[in-house]
């Protein structure tokens, strides 16, 4: 158990594509993707946060802390900032809502290298692409994101990470790999995946 990061899901609003409901909750193989991300994280953290702004949606896992945006419409970044406020520990592994394929290993090795280099953020990237949803933010940017979200900015999270110090963690883009930072987007991603994890 790594016991100074919190695991936190960003459950996100509702998928227009997926009848309004929550990304998170949509299913493969009998089991939501939360509960299919909350299986991979659960032993590996001492404290798991659930950021959504229908908490309702949620209440099978209570057991878990449910915050939701104080700074709405922002897009993830008002997730990330309610995640920080929240977290009892040190730093956050934020993972975005609707990666139903996580992999522990990558995780492990991420934790590994953001233990090892002093950072404020932990970003990996594989084929080029960085996963900012799949990063380790320490909650030392909080008072640096508060102040940009209140200023109006454009708000990408790859903008905001231009303030703080960030490092890159490299993956090869192996197909393994590949699905574990992949995120379901559409109705055709989520049939892609089905086939994948029969």
């Amino acid at each position: 158990m790594i016991s100074k990061i919190s695991g936190t899901i960003l459950s996100g609003g509702a998928g227009r594509r997926f009848n309004g409901r929550s990304k998170a909750k949509i299913v493969i193989d009998g089991e939501t993707i939360i509960s299919r991300m909350i299986s991979t994280i659960r032993d590996l953290f001492d404290e798991i946060i659930i950021v959504t702004n229908t908490p309702g949606e949620f209440e099978e896992l209570n057991n878990y802390k449910i915050v939701s945006d104080q700074f709405l419409n922002v897009g993830p970044l008002g997730g990330i900032h309610a995640a920080l406020k929240a977290s009892s520990n040190d730093a956050i592994f934020l993972f975005a809502g609707d990666m139903p394929i996580l992999d522990k290993k990558i995780i492990i090795t991420q934790i590994d290298f953001y233990n090892k280099n002093k950072c404020d953020v932990v970003i990996p990237r594989i084929l080029g692409n960085i996963e900012p949803l799949h990063s380790i933010y320490n909650v030392s940017v909080l008072e640096t994101l508060e102040e940009y979200l209140s200023r109006g900015h454009d708000y990408a999270v790859r903008e905001f990470i231009k303030l703080v110090n960030v490092k890159y963690l490299q993956f090869e883009g192996s197909e393994e790999n590949k699905n574990a930072f992949t995120n379901i987007n559409s109705a055709s991603d989520l049939k892609r995946l089905k086939i994948n994890l029969l």
